[in-house]
C-alpha cells in the first residue's frame, strides 16, 4: 500500500480496502524499521494515530472538510496525516517541503520523486518560517506528476494572511492525458551546458530533447544570457534576506535563550552563538556585511538589478513561443557521503542549486522529473520549468514525460534483525526495483 499513488490510496480508502488507522500504522512501522537511517527527529505517533481516528469518522459520516488558510492545514482538512518532522537543521534551511534555491527539486532528483515548486504567489506561505521572502515557496514531493498535481490543487490558492499569494480564485489541477505534442515548443538552455555537467546527465538530458522531438514537439536552443551571473545574484540576495530574517532570533522574543546574564549585548552574541550552526551563522554574517551602508549599493541593489536581468531573460524566450524549458535538475547523481563532506556546504550548495535558483528569482513554475538510473543504480531527474502560472501546462508535459520514460518505482527494503548491522556491514539500505 505505502507503495501507491495518493489516488490509488485515496480509491482504497474509499472503497474499505484498507483504513486509516491501518495505513497510518504501516507508516509508523516503516519509520521505525527505518530509524537507523536518522531520517525523522521527531514521531508524531500519537498525534498521527488520533488524527487517524478522526478521518475514519470523517469516512463514515461522509463528511467533507472545509478549506483553511495555510498548507498544512488545507491537507488536514483534506485527510492528509502528519507523521513527524524530518531531519533538517534549524529553520529548515535547505529543508524538503519549501523551496528557496533548489531544495525540493534537488532532493527529489536524488531520490527518484517529482519534486514541485509552484509559481511564487500561487500558494500561501503564512506559517513557513521565512528563509528569503521574496523566493520561498511551499514544495511538493510526490511519487507521480498526478499527486503533485493533486495536493497542488488542495495547497493552491488566495490567502488573506499571505499578501503574496494571487486574488484570482484558482481551478482544480486536473491534468488532461496529454497524446499530441506536435504543437509544443520545448527550449533547451545553451548557458546549462556546463562544464560540470556530468557525461550521464548530459546524455540523458540530451535523450530526453530527441523524445519530444521524435513525437513531433519542436525543439529548439534557447539563450539566457545572465545565467552566469545567477548564482552570485543569488548568493547576495538570500544571505540579505537571511541576516534581516534572523534578527528576531535574539533571544528576547523568539527561540533560544543563553544563561549569560552579564549584559544585554554579551546575551545577545551568547545566544546566537549557542542557536546558530555555522551555516546560518554563516549566512547571517555575508548578509550583514552586503547590508552595510557602504556596501548596500555595490551589493544588495546590484543584485536585485542583476536578479531582474535574470527574470526578463525568462521572459524573452517564452514571449518568443518556448511553451517549456528543458534542463537537468542537477549536476549529476547523488554524491556518495564521505566525497560530500570534503567540500563546505557554500561550495556544495553553489554546485547543488546551479540550475534551480534562476527559476526561484523569477518566481516561475519548475518541477523535476526522475528519468532514469546511473550506472550506479542512483536516480537523475531533469527540470520542467513553465511559465508563471501556467503549472497546469508544465505539470502536463511533466506527466506525459514521466508516461514515457517509465521511471523504476522506489520500493524499501524489508529490513530484518537489527538496523545497526547495515552500518556495520556498510550495506545500501534502499533498492529500486521494476
Amino acid at each position: 500500500m505505502l507503495g501507491r499513488t495518493l489516488r490509488e490510496v485515496s480509491a482504497a480508502l474509499k472503497q474499505g480496502q484498507i483504513t486509516p488507522t491501518e495505513l497510518c500504522l504501516k507508516c509508523l512501522s516503516l519509520i521505525k524499521k527505518t530509524k537507523f537511517l536518522n531520517a525523522y527527529i521527531t514521531v508524531s505517533e500519537e498525534v498521527a494515530l488520533k488524527q487517524a481516528e478522526e478521518s475514519e469518522k470523517r469516512y463514515k459520516k461522509g463528511y467533507v472538510p472545509p478549506y483553511n488558510a495555510t498548507v498544512v492545514q488545507k491537507l488536514l482538512d483534506q485527510g492528509a496525516l502528519l507523521m513527524g518532522k524530518t531531519n533538517l537543521d534549524e529553520f529548515a534551511m535547505g529543508a524538503l517541503g519549501s523551496d528557496t534555491g533548489g531544495s525540493t527539486r534537488n532532493p527529489a532528483a536524488h531520490c527518484g520523486v517529482v519534486g514541485l515548486k509552484p509559481s511564487y504567489g500561487l500558494v500561501s506561505r503564512h506559517g513557513l518560517i521565512p528563509l528569503v521572502n521574496s523566493m520561498d515557496v511551499p514544495g511538493i514531493l510526490t511519487r507521480c506528476v498526478d499527486d503533485a498535481a493533486t495536493v497542488l490543487g488542495v495547497l493552491a490558492g488566495h490567502d488573506c494572511k499571505d499578501s503574496t499569494t494571487v486574488q484570482d480564485p484558482v481551478k482544480s489541477f486536473i491534468l488532461p492525458s496529454l497524446t499530441d505534442v506536435s504543437k509544443l515548443c520545448i527550449g533547451i538552455p545553451k548557458e546549462y551546458l556546463v562544464p560540470e555537467l556530468s557525461s550521464e546527465v548530459q546524455s540523458l538530458w540530451s535523450k530526453a530533447a530527441k523524445l519530444f522531438e521524435s513525437e513531433g514537439a519542436k525543439v529548439i536552443e534557447v539563450s539566457l544570457p545572465h545565467t552566469s551571473y545567477s548564482i552570485v545574484c543569488y548568493h547576495v540576495l538570500c544571505t540579505s534576506e537571511v541576516a534581516s530574517n534572523m534578527a528576531r532570533f535574539d533571544g528576547l522574543e523568539y527561540g533560544h535563550r543563553c544563561d549569560i546574564n552579564v549584559s544585554t549585548e554579551a546575551m545577545y552574541a551568547a545566544t546566537r552563538r549557542e542557536g546558530f550552526n555555522d551555516v546560518v551563522r554563516g549566512r547571517i554574517l555575508s548578509g550583514n556585511f552586503f547590508l552595510l551602508k557602504e556596501n548596500y549599493e555595490n551589493y544588495f541593489i546590484k543584485a536585485q538589478k542583476v536578479r531582474r536581468l535574470i527574470a526578463n531573460d525568462f521572459v524573452n524566450v517564452f514571449n518568443s513561443g518556448v511553451d517549456v524549458l528543458l534542463t537537468p535538475t542537477t549536476l549529476s547523481e547523488a554524491v556518495p557521503y564521505m566525497e560530500f563532506i570534503k567540500e563546505d556546504n557554500r561550495t556544495r550548495s553553489a554546485q547543488g542549486d546551479i540550475f534551480t535558483q534562476a527559476v526561484n528569482m523569477a518566481g516561475l513554475p519548475a518541477v523535476s522529473v526522475p528519468m532514469a538510473l546511473s550506472n550506479q543504480g542512483l536516480p537523475i531527474g531533469l527540470q520542467f520549468i513553465g511559465r508563471a502560472f501556467c503549472d497546469q501546462q508544465l505539470l502536463t508535459v511533466a506527466k506525459w514525460f514521466e508516461k514515457q520514460v517509465q521511471f523504476p518505482v522506489i520500493q524499501l527494503q524489508e529490513i530484518m534483525g537489527d538496523c545497526s548491522s547495515v552500518f556495520e556491514n556498510d550495506l545500501a539500505s534502499v533498492s529500486l526495483k521494476q
